[in-house]
């Protein structure tokens, strides 16, 4: 069996369960249309978040002995 013929199953990211993913799923990686809306609202919430490391002002962080 070679491993185009066996469809790969993977975890909806939403409700765990497992989908087929390819061509015959239209709500890839999502098992359904309501798992991939409840996603998009969670992100259009900001319930998810990329986390972000401030850096300090330039200003702060320059050298006074240094010139410019």
């Amino acid at each position: 069996m070679t491993a185009s013929s066996t469809p790969r199953v993977v975890s909806c990211p939403c409700c765990g369960k497992p989908v087929e993913w390819g061509p015959v799923n239209a709500w890839r990686p999502f098992c359904s249309e309501r798992c991939k809306l409840i996603d998009l609202g969670a992100w259009a919430t900001e319930r998810y978040r990329v986390p972000v490391t401030e850096e300090k002002d330039e200003l702060e962080t320059r050298d006074p002995d240094a010139t410019s």
